[in-house]
């Protein structure tokens, strides 16, 4: 009889992971196609057709694509298509450990202030004539260093004894606030060219993707991915509670200090390259979360391509709600956002 019991225990269980990796499979093949309409979208329409082909021919196949839809397609499209996807996929994946670790659904870098860290430093750089340095250098490294120093103040206080996650939350809000402020102050005391240019990081934009940020987002969105995939088991543990976590042997301070370092990096280098993108590491957790469930072997990846999806659909609108005319992204997430946001909020009262 117990064994009968442990045998159609352990085909629930594949059946229901199976069922998640229908759902990931599932989100994947939408992430698909709306990364080929962010492609096909711009101020000169392509046909879908044409860009699945030049996709193609870009990817080694032979195929027959026309010269200048080619150019078009792979100089111009595919590095803003391309981060659209790294940037929010890493930004779903931070917000999800940001809710694991402090155990709050309205957490994420966005409302923890970081990413106002990071947009803040990019603009002292702007008002500070890049150092002498390059700006496409000196700008990324402002932000990121930002970025890196709101997260030190929250790894200061995680490590203090009696410090809850809701008090943690509460001290990223300030953060936040703290830093929007100082960035209008830059913007304020900044000639009208500069503040149009400190604008760019307020709204958050695609527009500057080149294959070298590309490139350098990726690998470290990748790095940081692996990284916490690696400690999946101990990341779903941590759910069902510190003292149970730390009787399975985990620890829980290390754990939290290094989760929170990998999800900085991640925020610091995709910020740095693209702005302040909010909502989108509240929504994309909290949508995985209700299609998956807490195991980390499958909230992870669907959070990253529920956020990669969100920030792709919102990289099309942005070029079609004003034809011929970029929106910035930062400001369609928000209008996808709030109002999940809002729903969350209600959800969790009625609750």
């Amino acid at each position: 009889m117990q064994v009968d019991l442990m045998l159609e225990a352990i085909a629930k269980q594949r059946a229901n992971e199976r069922r998640r990796w229908t759902v990931i499979g599932t989100i994947l093949a939408i992430l698909a196609v709306s990364f080929i309409l962010d492609v096909a979208t711009g101020p000169s329409m392509l046909d879908v057709s044409q860009v699945s082909n030049a996709l193609l021919q870009w990817l080694g196949f032979s195929v027959s694509v026309d010269p200048m839809t080619q150019v078009i397609v792979t100089n111009l499209r595919l590095p803003i298509a391309l981060m659209a996807v790294i940037v929010g996929g890493s930004l779903g994946i931070g917000g999800a450990e940001m809710q694991t670790l402090l155990n709050n659904s309205m957490a994420s870098p966005y409302t923890l202030g970081m990413a106002a860290a990071a947009g803040f430093g990019a603009a002292l750089m702007l008002y500070m004539d890049s150092l002498g340095l390059e700006s496409y250098i000196a700008v990324p490294l402002g932000a990121f260093f930002c970025c890196m120093l709101s997260a030190c103040f929250l790894f200061a206080l995680a490590t203090m004894r009696h410090i809850t996650s809701g008090q943690l939350i509460l001290a990223g809000i300030a953060l936040l606030f703290l830093f929007q402020s100082l960035l209008s102050l830059v913007q304020f005391v900044s000639s009208p060219e500069l503040s149009q240019q400190i604008l760019f990081w307020l709204f958050g934009s695609l527009s500057k993707a080149t294959w070298t940020n590309l490139i350098i987002t990726a690998v470290i969105t990748v790095i940081c991915m692996l990284m916490l995939l690696k400690d999946s088991w101990k990341l779903t543990a941590l759910r069902l509670g510190e003292e149970r976590a730390k009787s399975l042997g985990v620890h829980v301070a290390r754990l939290r200090l290094k989760t929170l370092f990998i999800v900085a990096v991640m925020t610091a280098t995709a910020t740095s390259f693209v702005g302040i993108i909010g909502f989108v590491g509240i929504v994309a957790p909290n949508i995985a979360r209700m299609l998956v469930g807490e195991d980390q072997r499958f909230f992870l990846p669907l959070s990253f391509l529920i956020g990669a999806f969100l920030l792709s659909s919102a990289s099309v609108l942005s070029k079609v709600i004003v034809p011929g005319a970029l929106f910035p992204i930062g400001i369609v997430t928000a209008i996808i956002g709030v109002p999940f946001f809002f729903w969350l909020i209600i959800g969790k009262r009625r609750s």
